[in-house]
């Protein structure tokens, strides 16, 4: 809770204020059109590091933006003997357009394992949360606490998921795009930790993505997975902190996973 609160008290006191406020000087693109960054992202992110370095000061501090000023930082995660992870505003492109559906989220590696995970909703003012061995919840700043489960296995035709095509290789988008009419529902939030939140409440059977970034996943895998689901990367292997490419398919169970992988996510 300690964790949960600085993401809360930063997210409350620079990306709040600036939501729906932001003129172009603010808004900027980092790698391509869709990949933005904000004023409030990198203020965020610092009131995040700074609290962090006084409560954790033997901890690497791995931010997607202090990453984008210095990419030598990423690969030291894999190494760290404890490191936090933290995206301060996922969901940018929403956030920029006054769409209210972002997150702030970060994780605790240890040694290679990721061994807690944190998504707040600034919005809703709550967390989703979870500790390696300790299951997945839904917690409230008044002390509720609320355990999540992951949603029961349904046949191909009825499942309803989460799936991001933007970094899908060009060459097999058409087919992967043209597969996901097998399954009955298929959304994209650009904003992974609320696809997270979706999925690890019950509401959803899976999740795919194919970029890798550990700010992305680290959290919402380790609460997917302590609240019963199945997760692997698409060539069947474990996904680690220090994995950026290889695919993520998280599912209700790992039969759902494996029909998944062989009638949609066929790349």
């Amino acid at each position: 809770m300690d964790l949960a609160n600085i993401l809360r008290d930063a997210a409350r006191a620079e990306a709040l204020p600036r939501f729906r406020r932001l003129d172009g000087s603010m808004v900027h693109i980092k790698t391509e059109a869709i990949d933005l960054v904000t004023e409030a992202d990198i203020a965020t992110e610092n009131v995040i590091k700074a609290r962090i370095a006084k409560w954790m000061p033997d901890a690497l501090f791995v931010g997607e933006e202090s990453v984008a000023a210095d990419p030598a930082l990423l690969p030291r995660l894999a190494h760290a003997d404890l490191a936090v992870v933290v995206d301060p505003i996922d969901g940018t492109a929403n956030y920029a357009a006054g769409l209210p559906l972002f997150a702030t989220m970060a994780s605790v590696v240890s040694k290679g394992e990721t061994v807690a995970g944190i998504i707040y909703d600034p919005m809703g003012d709550d967390w989703i949360m979870a500790e390696k061995g300790a299951g997945a919840w839904l917690r409230r700043p008044n002390g509720e606490a609320v355990r999540l489960h992951v949603a029961a296995p349904l046949p191909l035709a009825e499942m309803v998921g989460c799936a991001s095509v933007s970094y899908i290789p060009a060459d097999v988008r058409p087919t992967v795009l043209a597969n996901l009419a097998k399954v009955r529902v298929v959304s994209n939030f650009r904003c992974a930790g609320h696809e997270y939140r979706t999925f690890a409440s019950g509401h959803a059977q899976f999740g795919c993505w194919n970029k890798l970034m550990p700010w992305d996943h680290l959290a919402g895998v380790l609460i997917s997975q302590e609240a019963g689901a199945y997760a692997a990367r698409l060539d069947g292997t474990a996904y680690l902190p220090s994995h950026v490419d290889g695919g993520l398919l998280v599912t209700t169970d790992r039969d759902s996973w494996d029909v998944l992988r062989r009638e949609v996510f066929t790349f």
